[in-house]
């Protein structure tokens, strides 16, 4: 009697391990967007000291040089100005941002049914110190341009020139980076910025003029 083969009963198959259930795969999240309002606080302060280092300074120096001053006594005012507004710039920004979270932290202690600890840790809150440090750095930073570009020329016309020309990239190069960190158009901006700058150089220039005109001062110094 001839024997059947046997077939056994269990039979395995090896499922490869890189095989994964398509429902359990994860597609990646989506990149949060930037968030510019968290920027506005430092960059409206280091912009807007920028600015108005650059602009004081150079106004002030470019009036100076109405009344052709010495290229000695421009530096002198130039340094003056630095340093008075730096320092004008951060405690205003202090006293300004210091206003600013005490409104916050009431709004949202009113939010937060007067838990103080609750209404700090709720979003950003502005930073006083980090505003007045943003605004005495930066004034320093844009105020040492046209000081260091025209305060040590003696011929009038040369510093004059250098000075007018330094503090036109200045402005332009505040107006871009303040327009690209706030994500707004950089070329609006810039000639927004330069425009301001040149405004005020071209009337401090005129007034001073004037007045040396119509009280008859000496400018023949530092000609």
């Amino acid at each position: 009697m001839q024997m059947k083969p046997q077939i056994p009963t269990i039979v395995q198959i090896s499922i490869p391990s890189t095989l994964k259930d398509p429902s359990s795969a994860t597609t990646p999240k989506p990149e949060a967007p930037t968030n510019y309002s968290a920027r506005a606080q430092w960059v409206r302060a280091a912009v807007l000291g920028a600015n108005d280092g650059l602009v004081s300074t150079a106004s002030l120096m470019i009036g100076v040089s109405a009344l052709n001053a010495t290229a000695h006594f421009m530096l002198a005012s130039g340094l003056a100005g630095l340093l008075a507004g730096a320092f004008s710039m951060a405690i205003g920004e202090f006293v300004s941002v210091c206003s600013q979270y005490d409104i916050e932290v009431a709004e949202l202690k009113r939010k937060n049914h007067g838990d103080v600890d609750a209404a700090k840790k709720d979003g950003e809150m502005p930073s006083p110190a980090r505003a007045a440090g943003a605004s005495f750095v930066s004034f320093a930073l844009g105020a040492m341009l046209p000081l260091l570009a025209g305060g040590f020329i003696g011929s009038w016309v040369a510093r004059l020139a250098v000075v007018w020309m330094v503090s036109s990239a200045g402005l332009a190069g505040f107006g871009a980076a303040g327009a690209y960190f706030g994500g707004s158009s950089v070329m609006k901006a810039t000639l927004r910025v330069v425009a301001g700058g040149w405004s005020a150089m071209c009337i401090t220039f005129g007034v001073l003029r004037f007045v040396a005109f119509a009280f008859q001062l000496d400018t023949s110094g530092g000609i």
